[in-house]
């Protein structure tokens, strides 16, 4: 774990003095130095997934049950892994956007939800967050805060990644049963509607359901493979649905609405922020999503950008709860 971050440290800096301080250097000299430091971390992060997976259950814990700890640290890499879900998604991971969109699909297996789906759903969030989706918003004319509250608080620990997780149902149903979802699911207030129709476009579905066999193969290996011990498993996959589902809105819960921009740059230790793969520059990514990750930092110092809150204080902000209209 510690070699990891120290890996990731080195890459980061490795990448921003290419950009800063070589300015001979032309910039697809830089892209492939990016594309070789983003690869070499996918590596990393299915590797890690592997460890997860296979390495931990059958070749570990038949040595000693305490091996099972080692799941905690696995847990602790979930954001610099859906980090580099969140690079593909943008075509940003890899120029050539075939291998890009193979990586991607690939982490996303690992991952527990198709990459079509994911990447269907942040592109709508980018296009129409705050407008549409803005999860922590209630209405009072339509309804009270106490049934607001529980299907936020539901989202907020681990409901949302349930959710990319149940999506794979959908993988078994036939095309126009997708879009009459979509339509049913459809409101002027969410984006379910508009993600259920695209997925079911053909050239979409037919790799949603090929992603979706692969997750439904792979993880069911897994539980096997852990046998009695598959709580361990388990235990870490709803270590992974907190993390994911406690960060996901914290950068834009309480901002502006109908502006579909508007996002909070987070503080964190530089240390974490380059482990994170600088995902809490949230407000500089929605401003310029086609930026890298390790571009992000230089972009926030060259704007003279400032940070709106710190990391933690912005995840606990969302303890309060809805947020009346």
């Amino acid at each position: 774990m510690a070699g990891s971050v120290c890996w990731l440290i080195y890459t980061e800096r490795r990448c921003t003095m290419t950009e800063t301080r070589a300015p001979g250097t032309s910039g697809v000299s830089r892209a492939v130095r990016g594309d070789l430091v983003n690869v070499r971390l996918a590596v990393l992060a299915l590797a890690i997934g592997a460890i997860q997976l296979f390495v931990i259950p059958l070749a570990l814990l038949p040595r000693d049950t305490a091996w099972g700890w080692i799941l905690v640290p696995l847990a602790l890499t979930t954001t610099p892994f859906w980090s580099l879900i969140h690079e593909s998604i943008h075509g940003s991971l890899l120029r050539d956007r075939p291998r890009n969109d193979r990586i991607g699909r690939m982490l996303a297996v690992v991952y527990g939800s198709p990459f079509a789906m994911l990447k269907v759903g942040h592109l709508l969030h980018h296009r129409y967050s705050r407008v549409r989706e803005r999860s922590e918003i209630y209405d009072p004319a339509t309804t009270s805060r106490w049934r607001a509250a529980p299907p936020f608080y539901l989202t907020l620990f681990g409901g949302l990644y349930l959710l990319e997780v149940i999506a794979l149902l959908f993988a078994a149903m036939p095309e126009r049963t997708i879009r009459a979802l979509g339509r049913w699911a459809d409101a002027p207030d969410s984006v379910d509607g508009l993600v259920l129709e695209r997925v079911a476009r053909p050239v979409v579905l037919g790799k949603f359901r090929t992603d979706a066999a692969a997750i439904v193969v792979l993880h069911t290996a897994a539980f096997l493979a852990y046998g009695a011990h598959g709580w361990m498993l388990l235990t870490a996959i709803g270590a992974r649905a907190l993390i994911i589902s406690l960060s996901d809105n914290a950068y834009h819960y309480g901002t502006d609405l109908e502006s579909p921009r508007a996002a909070m740059n987070l503080r964190l230790p530089r240390t974490l922020e380059r482990f994170a793969l600088s995902f809490n520059l949230h407000d500089v990514h929605h401003r310029h999503p086609g930026l890298r990750w390790y571009e992000l930092r230089t972009r926030f110092d060259a704007e003279g950008s400032h940070y709106h809150l710190g990391w933690f204080s912005a995840v606990a902000r969302q303890l309060r709860g809805p947020i009346e209209l």
